[in-house]
């Protein structure tokens, strides 16, 4: 079998992803880019895909490793190594599967990225103080939807395409339909519920713009879905944080959902509650904010626990 015949074997791979999990063009040039990697460099050792064993799989992500990549990326070469072995294997053209013992690379998972009590403090500052914030429109929606994304920690694409019945009922809290359509009540606090009160004063204005298509949503606007973007949601907090003295790549909707969670947490919240107030369907996902849990818990420990006192007879 000749490299020819590598590529020909990496085409039917490509072709079976396409035709049985309807992998999206996008998918299927990342997976050759990363084939075609691991296929020269198999070429190097004088072998063949068909015949690379769990060694040269193994030498390919310490030469990955030897060139400084990033976990992340060697991580999903392997996936895609794993996956084109296990496709030759079911097909019934390898007798083995080489790649079905190798580990992939341990990823540490980064700290969210969040913002400070005083930097929210600041951004609501600037949305309340703007000149002519108390009557324009605009800017009362533009407090309403921080107020809102800050108090619940909802996803961008939750907030700006919440129904306008969201509101309709027991003003104390947000129904929320979130990923795979599972619901969820979300509390609003007295600032996010006074903030909603003054908006839905406004709302007609934006309504007019939207038209029919504008009534079901809670934020319509006169764009192609019926509702405020998350791209232009973006601009605006962008906006918003150079008028509060914040550098406008450390503020995002996603960064003031991270800031929800960790001031919850840091201010006594359960995990669980934080949990489901987020929308995560497994804990795990809420796991990674227990940085802050362990920084309360180890000022408690300091502050209440008897052997932390340097003088014991105290």
């Amino acid at each position: 079998m000749t490299q020819a015949d590598d590529r020909y074997l990496i085409e039917g791979f490509l072709e079976m992803l396409a035709a049985e999990r309807g992998a999206a063009e996008n998918t299927l040039q990342a997976y050759a880019r990363d084939l075609g990697d691991f296929r020269e460099f198999v070429a190097t050792k004088r072998a063949r895909l068909i015949d690379a064993d769990d060694e040269v799989i193994r030498a390919y992500l310490a030469k990955l490793d030897h060139a400084g990549f990033a976990t992340s990326t060697a991580a999903r070469r392997l996936s895609a190594i794993k996956q084109f072995y296990r496709f030759l294997f079911g097909d019934g053209l390898r007798a083995d599967d080489p790649a079905a013992s190798i580990e992939g690379p341990k990823q540490r998972r980064s700290l969210p990225k969040t913002l400070s009590e005083a930097d929210i403090d600041a951004l609501m500052d600037a949305v309340r103080g703007r000149p002519g914030s108390g009557a324009d429109p605009r800017q009362i929606r533009l407090a309403a939807l921080l107020e809102v994304a800050y108090a619940t920690g909802l996803r961008v694409t939750e907030l700006v395409s919440l129904p306008f019945g969201a509101v309709t009922g027991d003003t104390r809290v947000l129904l929320v339909r979130g990923k795979g359509g599972r619901e969820r009540l979300v509390p609003l606090s007295v600032p996010a519920r006074k903030a909603l009160d003054d908006y839905l004063e406004v709302r007609d204005f934006f309504l007019k713009g939207a038209g029919p298509k504008g009534a079901p949503f809670l934020f319509p606007s006169r764009g192609k879905a019926g509702h405020l973007t998350r791209i232009r949601f973006v601009q605006l907090l962008d906006e918003l944080a150079v008028a509060a003295g914040i550098d406008p790549r450390r503020v995002s909707p996603h960064v003031l959902r991270h800031a929800f969670a960790s001031h919850l947490l840091n201010h006594g919240a359960d995990l669980r509650s934080v949990q489901q107030m987020l929308g995560h369907a497994d804990i795990s996902t809420t796991q990674i904010y227990t940085h802050v849990l362990e920084e309360r818990l180890q000022a408690l420990v300091r502050s209440g626990h008897p052997l932390a006192r340097e003088d014991p007879s105290a």
